[in-house]
Parts: structure tokens; C-alpha cells; sequence
């Protein structure tokens, strides 16, 4: 009898909230799940599942059993990562990042992040809803600020500047804003986070100090890169990863605002994104997941911290 298998499955079972969920997220049919149960039940002699035909509750002893166990899976890989005589990291790595910051800055890097552990084998989840790792089979995520939570061990990896922008004949059409509270006057592309349907704050950094403003919302939209589309046809004032706006900015179609080293006094500039590496727990930290960490941090700190965001021309 393989009871490690039956108790992987027990496992799935319980993080995935019923039999169906378990079987559709692991590629198994209900009843070759249902059958493991019952044979672990059997094994052990108790009643882990209370199951009818619309519900699923684990009973006092598989509430037990279940904390015993939850950890066995893992403790198992990292056994075998340890035991491996393979001296690169090796085997599946999942990770999970925004969708705008895995199009534009990760997606480029994972070539060479392949040549460097070709052993690894990588599956990229881009997306801006909540991760759940556990239930997801996440290694790793790549979160901004307002993404992180308790759960989450975080690792700061980088610091990119947002630029607040518009295109020339917005900018024609409306005016200019002086300073970040002028933006109240305008029309803003304001960013709904999907999780949560907040919108984004638009912080400023000036002395010191961190301030937000007031913003009068010309478009609201939960996918950055449709925003900077909007912006670049005169859409209104853009709030954008300086990933996605510099692109933009030396082609023309957008030009910055509120940029010290457009004036000569200093002015205020937008709070800069802080972006995170993440996993559940210091155990996660396997070789493969400390690879890609390491890799990441080192290729974003080679390219400049903040290439000065200049109208054409000037």
C-alpha cells in the first residue's frame, strides 16, 4: 500500500475543500480520489472525511491527522533536494507575478534564467487576481506593496519609479498640472486592483515627506498596459511603472510630469514601487527558489535604478 500517495491525496483533498476540487486540480477523477480516502480511512481505522452528497467536513481526528501530516510532502522534497547528488537546482518551479510585471520585466529575463539552471523547470503564472501558493503549488511570488500579507514571507528585491505622464496633445488639450495637486483638475487613469477593487493611491515623495492626491477619474481599469494605451491616446494623466512608461516617454507619444530634473528646485516625485520575492515559510526557501530569487536580484539591480525620464529633446 503506498501511503505516502494516500496522504498526498488526503492532503490535496483537504487544502482543495472537497473530493471534486482536489481531482479537477490534479488531474484525477472524483472517484479514484474518493477510493484513496477510504483506504487511508481504512488503514488507520478512523473516520477522517464526513461526506454527503453536498457537503465535505473533516471530523476531529482528521483535523488532527491533518496538521500531522500537512507537512510531509514538502519535508519529502526537501529531503530529496538534499540527498541529490546533482549539484545545480533542479525540478518544478511555479511562479506567480502581476501580469504587467511579468510581460515586460520577467518574461525577457527567463531565457537566460533557463541557460543559467536548464535543470529547472519553470511555469510562469501572470496574473493580478490573489495567489493562494498552498493551493496553487506557488513556489514563488513576485508582489508589489499592496500585495503582501501576513502569510507571506517577504523579500524585497527592487525598486522601480512610477512617472506620472500624458500624451503631447493631452497635454495640448488641457494644460499641464504645475504640481501634483493640480491633478484633481484633470482627467486620471486611475488603476483598480483586481483582489481587493481598490484604487491605487497616487503617493508623492517631497522633502521627505509622503503625501497623496485627491484624483478626479477620466478612465478606471483593472489592467495597466490598457491604461498606458489610453494615455498615449490622449486618454488622460497616466500613472506608470517606469517599465512600461519609458518605452513610451522616448518615442514621445508620452512626457513626464513633476520630474526634478526637468526645474531646476527639486519637486515632488512619485513614490517609487518597492517589488517583493514571497513564499509561505522559511522551508520554501529550496535551492531552486533561492536560484531564481538571487537571479532576479542580481538582474535588476544591474539596470539603472532610475534612468532620468526626459521630454524628447531636452
Amino acid at each position: 500500500m503506498d501511503i505516502l500517495g494516500l496522504i498526498n491525496t488526503y492532503i490535496r483533498v483537504v487544502e482543495n475543500g472537497s473530493i471534486a476540487a482536489a481531482a479537477r486540480a490534479h488531474g484525477m477523477s472524483a472517484a479514484a480520489v474518493s477510493q484513496s480516502i477510504k483506504r487511508l480511512e481504512a488503514h488507520l481505522g478512523v473516520r477522517l472525511l464526513s461526506r454527503t452528497t453536498r457537503s465535505m467536513a473533516l471530523t476531529e481526528s482528521g483535523k488532527r491527522y491533518f496538521e500531522k501530516v500537512r507537512h510531509i510532502p514538502r519535508d519529502i522534497e526537501l529531503a530529496s533536494q538534499s540527498a541529490a547528488v546533482a549539484t545545480q537546482p533542479q525540478g518544478p518551479l511555479c511562479i506567480a507575478t502581476t501580469a504587467a510585471f511579468g510581460r515586460h520585466v520577467l518574461a525577457p529575463l527567463m531565457p537566460a534564467f533557463k541557460d543559467t539552471y536548464p535543470r529547472i523547470e519553470i511555469e510562469l503564472i501572470s496574473t493580478d487576481r490573489r495567489v493562494d501558493h498552498r493551493l496553487e503549488g506557488v513556489d514563488v511570488s513576485i508582489r508589489i506593496e499592496a500585495q503582501l500579507n501576513d502569510q507571506l514571507i517577504a523579500r524585497p528585491v527592487a525598486s522601480r519609479p512610477f512617472v506620472i505622464c500624458a500624451s503631447p496633445a493631452y497635454l495640448e488639450r488641457a494644460g499641464t498640472p504645475a504640481t501634483p495637486q493640480e491633478l484633481e483638475q484633470h482627467a486620471c487613469l486611475v488603476f483598480r486592483y483586481p483582489t481587493d477593487g481598490r484604487f491605487l493611491p497616487w503617493g508623492f515623495v517631497h522633502n521627505g515627506q509622503r503625501f497623496e492626491v485627491k484624483l478626479r477619474p477620466g478612465f478606471v481599469c483593472d489592467d495597466i498596459d490598457i491604461i498606458a494605451q489610453i494615455a498615449v491616446n490622449g486618454g488622460g494623466i497616466a500613472r506608470l511603472a517606469s517599465f512600461i512608461a519609458q518605452p513610451l516617454i522616448e518615442s514621445g507619444r508620452l512626457l513626464p510630469l513633476f520630474n526634478s530634473s526637468n526645474s531646476n528646485a527639486a519637486a515632488p516625485e512619485p513614490e517609487p514601487m518597492n517589488i517583493y520575492a514571497c513564499v509561505t515559510e522559511h522551508s520554501a526557501l529550496n535551492a531552486k527558489v533561492r536560484a531564481f530569487i538571487d537571479f532576479l536580484e542580481h538582474e535588476l539591480q544591474r539596470e539603472p535604478q532610475a534612468r532620468a525620464l526626459l521630454r524628447p529633446g531636452t
